[in-house]
C-alpha cells in the first residue's frame, strides 16, 4: 500500500468526483447502510511481497439508501474500513497526504442522511505503512504493520495511555489480518509454508500471539480473505470461485457459486444473501454483486465504470466476539510438549522416530541448530525453545536421517506453553486419554534456548 507519488493526491480528487456521479447499477434490498472501498486498480495478492493493494489510490464510501458519500473525503487515499461491534464507530487505514505513510484512523459512524460527523483520529504512528485494521473485543485493534520491508501483525489499544503495542507474528514473510473469529482468534492470511512460498493460506492465532496453526491441513492452493458468517463456516477466495471450512469436516469444500474470481471479503446480509466482489476475468473490474447460496444468478449492486468495488461491510452493529484469556507466563522461553508424534498426515513405521530437532534463523536467514532431543517410543518428547523467534522441526530416525522436516517456519510466544497433539496432525485431531512417557521419565524439558546444539545424538542428517 502506499504510493508516494504527488500525483496520487490530484488523481484520487479526480476518482472520487467521478465516483460520486457514478450510478448505483442495481437495488438494495436492505436498508442497512453500506461501506466500500473503490479503487481504479487493486492487487488482492500484493501483500504476500510487500506491495501495494491500491497503487493507484482508493477511497471508502458510504452507501445510505439512494444517497453516498466518501467516508474521509479530505484523505489522499482511504481503505479496509471495519465496523466496530456496536456499529458506532469506523476503522480504517487512509493517508491525509499522498505522501504518507498508511496509518491506522478511526472515526464515528456518520449518523443517517450525514455526509460527516467528527473528524477521524489518527490511532497508529507506523514509521512505515500499517492497514488492514480490526477492531477486537477490550477496546484493542489488530492490523499488519510493515517492519523491514513486510507485513507483521501488531495488536494495540484504542484509548491512548494504553500498553504498548505488541506483535503477535514472528515467521519470515508477509502476513495481514482478515477476520476476527467469535472464539477470539484472529483470523490472518500468509504463505504457505509460513515464509517459503508464493501460495496464500488462512491461519489463526490468539490475540496475545500464542497458537498459532493452519486452519485446515488440506494444502495445495490458494485461499485467502476469509470471513466468518453466522453459522460458523469461514468462507473464502481460492482460484477462480469460493471455498468454505466448516467445523464438520476437517478439509475444505468448494461452494457452487457462479464462475468468476472473488476477491474474498464476503458480507452476509440478515436476509441471508451475501454481497460479494466478483469479476468476470482478470481482464476486468471487480464489482459488488448479491448472491443467494443456491442460485445460478449474481445481481448486480455496485459497479463503476474503470474502477474496482471491493471490501464491503455493513455499517450495523454484529456479534462481540468472545475476549481471550491470555495463560503467558513472563518467561523470555517456552515449553512444547508433543504427545505423539506418530499421529500426522505422514506415515512413520512404529519405533522409526527416535530424535526431533529444534532450528531458528541464524544470521543470513537459513535455519540454525538450536538442539536435538530424544522421542520416546509412545512419540512424545518435551522441549524448551527460544520465545518471540521464527521455529523448525526435524524428525529424525536412530541413524541420524530425516523423516520429516518442517518446510515453512512456526514461533511460539515467550511464557507460552503448548501441547501438540502430534506432527502436522491437523487442528481437528483430538489427543488420546493417556499420559505420555516422556513426562513419566522426567518433567524437566530439553533446553534449547542456550544458543548451542543440547543434544542426545550428535548425528544428524538432512
Amino acid at each position: 500500500m502506499g504510493s508516494r507519488a504527488a500525483i496520487l493526491f490530484v488523481c484520487t480528487l479526480i476518482f472520487i468526483a467521478v465516483a460520486l456521479r457514478s450510478r448505483v447499477q442495481g437495488a438494495s434490498s436492505s436498508h442497512i447502510p453500506l461501506l466500500y472501498t473503490v479503487a481504479r486498480e487493486y492487487n488482492p495478492l500484493a501483500w504476500m511481497h510487500g506491495g501495494e493493494q491500491f497503487p493507484q489510490g482508493a477511497a471508502i464510501f458510504v452507501r445510505d439508501g439512494a444517497q453516498r458519500h466518501a467516508l474521509a473525503p479530505e484523505f489522499a487515499a482511504s481503505a479496509d474500513a471495519n465496523v466496530s461491534f456496536d456499529g458506532k464507530s469506523i476503522l480504517f487505514a487512509g493517508m491525509q497526504r499522498a505522501n504518507d505513510h498508511w496509518q491506522i484512523w478511526e472515526t464515528p459512524a456518520p449518523a443517517a442522511g450525514a455526509a460527516r460527523s467528527q473528524e477521524p483520529r489518527q490511532i497508529t504512528q507506523c514509521d512505515d505503512d500499517c492497514v488492514r485494521p480490526l477492531y477486537v473485543p477490550a477496546d484493542r485493534v489488530v492490523y499488519a504493520r510493515k517492519i523491514g520491508g513486510n507485513f507483521v501483525l501488531e495488536i494495540a489499544y484504542l484509548s491512548a495511555g494504553g500498553e504498548k503495542p505488541v506483535q503477535l507474528t514472528r515467521a519470515p514473510g508477509n502476513v495481514l489480518p482478515v477476520d476476527v473469529l467469535h472464539d477470539g482468534r484472529v483470523l490472518f492470511e500468509g504463505p504457505y509454508p509460513l515464509g517459503e512460498s508464493a501460495t496464500p493460506e488462512l491461519y489463526t492465532v490468539y490475540t496475545d500471539g500464542s497458537g498459532v496453526e493452519s486452519y485446515r491441513c488440506d494444502h495445495g492452493h490458494s485461499r485467502y480473505a476469509g470471513k466468518e458468517i453466522s453459522s460458523g463456516d469461514i468462507v473464502f477466495a481460492r482460484e477462480r470461485g469460493l471455498g468454505r471450512f466448516t467445523s464438520a469436516l476437517a478439509h475444505e469444500v468448494a461452494i457452487p457459486a457462479p464462475a468468476g474470481i472473488y476477491s474474498g471479503d464476503v458480507v452476509e446480509t440478515p436476509s441471508g444473501e451475501w454481497l460479494v466482489s466478483w469479476r468476470a476475468g482478470a481482464e476486468k473490474k471487480f464489482e459488488l454483486r448479491k448472491w443467494k447460496p443456491g442460485t445460478a444468478m449474481l445481481q448486480p449492486e455496485i459497479t463503476e465504470n474503470g474502477a474496482n468495488i471491493v471490501e464491503p461491510a455493513l455499517l450495523a452493529q454484529r456479534a462481540t466476539p468472545n475476549r481471550f484469556p491470555s495463560g503467558l507466563h513472563e518467561w523470555s522461553y517456552a515449553n512444547t510438549l508433543c504427545l505423539n508424534a506418530y499421529t500426522s498426515k505422514t506415515h512413520f513405521a512404529d519405533g522409526s522416530i527416535a530424535n526431533v530437532r529444534f532450528y531458528a534463523p541464524g544470521p543470513s536467514g537459513a535455519p540454525q541448530l538450536l538442539g536435538t532431543a530424544p522421542v520416546e517410543k509412545d512419540g512424545s518428547f518435551y522441549v524448551r525453545v527460544p520465545g518471540d523467534r521464527p521455529l523448525k522441526i526435524e524428525l529424525l530416525d536412530a541413524s541420524g536421517n530425516t523423516l520429516k522436516k518442517e518446510a515453512g517456519w512456526y514461533w511460539m510466544r515467550g511464557g507460552e506453553q503448548r501441547i501438540c497433539v502430534g506432527c502436522h496432525a491437523g487442528p481437528e485431531t483430538a489427543p488420546e486419554n493417556v499420559v505420555p512417557a516422556v513426562l513419566l521419565r522426567t518433567i524437566v524439558p530439553v533446553d534449547m534456548t542456550g544458543g548451542k546444539a543440547s543434544s542426545a545424538s550428535s548425528q544428524g542428517g538432512h
